[in-house]
């Protein structure tokens, strides 16, 4: 099965317009949405309205753009933020001191998905990828059984041994106590790279996500082209709340 994810609904009014349109065409099959930003109420209306499957989109990377959050919310979110933003290698490392704050961001951000969507999103993954930060990995936060993004598939000789087998290790982990795709893919890496047949003998057999950001002119234009509908012709389709 292909489930085809947009990522970002709700972090603004042209994202969530953007993975609208393809989601009405066929070219998507579910989003995954993000909490107190600026266009999160109009698209979880948009969401019930049209039924689309939505997950929560956990963000600890960006500001929050709609102000009328919790203060407290706002003094751990910016201790997360400045902490990831250090470098490119802080989500590797599991800080003790921001516990409390990623537990409490955490609480906060699926709580306002439940009161803006009235339910339990269907899978969770992150801004940025920041859900496999080891401050998640190591802990017991997220609950267990929840539906998951997996890291990247990659190749031999696609990336570095060493990055590879760290992904492999963090997959195997998530399996343990999550349910996640068994392969995650980015459309625009498949475009590149021309990688839509093994993207559909991989979905023949097993779970397969495919991530987009629909605003991106180049990847909206291709999920509503006949080229990618006739693509999905060859495979089964599908999104989390089926996996």
């Amino acid at each position: 099965m292909l489930i085809i994810n947009a990522d970002d609904w709700g972090r603004s009014r042209g994202e969530t317009d953007a993975a609208l349109r393809c989601y009405q065409s066929g070219g998507i099959t579910s989003v995954s949405a993000m909490v107190f930003m600026e266009d999160s109420e109009r698209a979880a209306e948009l969401a019930k309205e049209t039924q689309v499957d939505a997950g929560l989109h956990l963000n600890f990377s960006e500001e929050f753009t709609d102000s009328a959050y919790p203060e407290k919310l706002r003094g751990y979110h910016n201790k997360i933020c400045r902490f990831l933003r250090r470098s490119k290698y802080a989500q590797l490392l599991y800080n003790p001191w921001l516990r409390a704050a990623f537990s409490y961001s955490v609480e906060a951000q699926a709580e306002e998905f439940e009161r803006l969507f009235g339910k339990l999103p269907s899978h969770l993954d992150g801004h940025h990828h920041m859900h496999l930060c080891a401050n998640l990995i190591f802990s017991r936060i997220l609950p267990d059984g929840m539906k998951m993004r997996p890291h990247f598939s990659f190749w031999p000789g696609e990336k570095s041994y060493l990055n590879i087998a760290y992904r492999k290790v963090v997959n195997r982990w998530f399996s343990r106590r999550y349910r996640m795709p068994d392969f995650f893919f980015d459309l625009t890496q498949c475009i590149d790279g021309e990688k839509f047949g093994l993207v559909e003998a991989l979905a023949k057999r097993s779970v397969v996500e495919l991530m987009t950001h629909p605003v991106n002119q180049r990847e909206g234009q291709y999920l509503l082209s006949d080229e990618f509908h006739q693509f999905l012709k060859c495979v089964d389709i599908g999104n989390y709340a089926a996996m």
